[in-house]
């Protein structure tokens, strides 16, 4: 037993005395030099922290910051540029190709307020038909050019009778003075337009084409509350103040008016009462 004893210590001698001592300096110094890097990187790190604390570079990192959050120009125009392919595609799961699919999808629907103009004309040239039928001195008939609510033939069918535009209209079995009335889109806030269809006439305001001469029958003397029934009494005393007479020289009193050159005359017109005046015939007058 102390045999083996023996044995033992002197094999944990012999260990220990053939361990390398260089080995032990090594992982000492090792040590030594992983603590003193760890404290140098400490140091650095907390210099850094107290460099880049100070004001200055604190407020040029909120601008860095800030310049960072901004968008580029570039990027708002690709922004702007992929807002407008969205609409242009409806806005579809899938693009639509160039062609007529592209050119149907920009077309905007009609404008609330253009249905509106067109609502408020329709019911207002309803009424006036009904009220002009329920005239009882057969002063005008009404006729629907094709069934169009917005283009109408109108019939004069009465004149001052002390005029000689009536005495021509006997002696020459004339029963009315039929003029066309096309209404505007945005009527009646915009006058019709009318003109002479037949008998061809002279003077009494009535111009080349069958464009009338009135004042109430432009943009700037119209209103919106004149009645068609009341346009023509106006003109009515406007063929006899002007002293209108049915053309009756050969030739002329055949030709027809034209709806294009009553277009340009009144357009003609229209300037130069502008530039010079207006003068309208009273009802009285007639």
């Amino acid at each position: 037993m102390a045999t083996l004893l023996r044995k033992i210590g002197l094999i944990r001698l012999h260990d220990r005395d053939t361990e390398d001592p260089k080995h032990h300096q090594g992982s000492l110094k090792g040590t030594k030099g992983n603590t003193k890097n760890t404290k140098q990187h400490c140091q650095t790190t907390n210099e850094t922290n107290n460099i880049l604390s100070t004001p200055e570079i604190k407020a040029k990192k909120l601008d860095q910051h800030n310049s960072n959050d901004k968008p580029s120009v570039k990027d708002k125009q690709q922004g702007k540029d992929a807002n407008e392919k969205q609409q242009m595609g409806g806005g579809g799961g899938g693009g639509i190709g160039v062609g007529k699919s592209a050119t149907s999808a920009s077309i905007p629907p009609l404008a609330p307020h253009r249905q509106h103009c067109t609502q408020v004309r329709t019911r207002r040239l309803m009424k006036e038909l009904q009220e002009i039928r329920r005239l009882g001195d057969n002063f005008i008939t009404v006729e629907l050019v094709d069934d169009n609510l917005f283009d109408w033939n109108v019939k004069l069918h009465q004149v001052d009778k002390d005029s000689a535009l009536w005495q021509d209209m006997k002696e020459t079995n004339t029963e009315f003075i039929l003029l066309n009335v096309s209404f505007p889109d945005n009527f009646p806030f915009s006058p019709p337009f009318m003109r002479v269809l037949t008998p061809r006439l002279e003077n009494g305001y009535v111009l080349d084409g069958g464009a009338i001469c009135m004042e109430l029958l432009t943009p700037r003397g119209w209103s919106s509350a004149y009645t068609v029934e009341a346009v023509m009494r106006q003109f009515a005393a406007s063929l006899v103040k002007g002293q209108g007479r049915i053309c009756r020289k050969s030739g002329k009193s055949k030709k027809a008016f034209s709806r294009k050159e009553a277009e340009a005359t009144f357009k003609s017109l229209v300037k130069t009462h502008e530039k010079y005046g207006w003068v309208s015939p009273p009802v009285s007058d007639g």
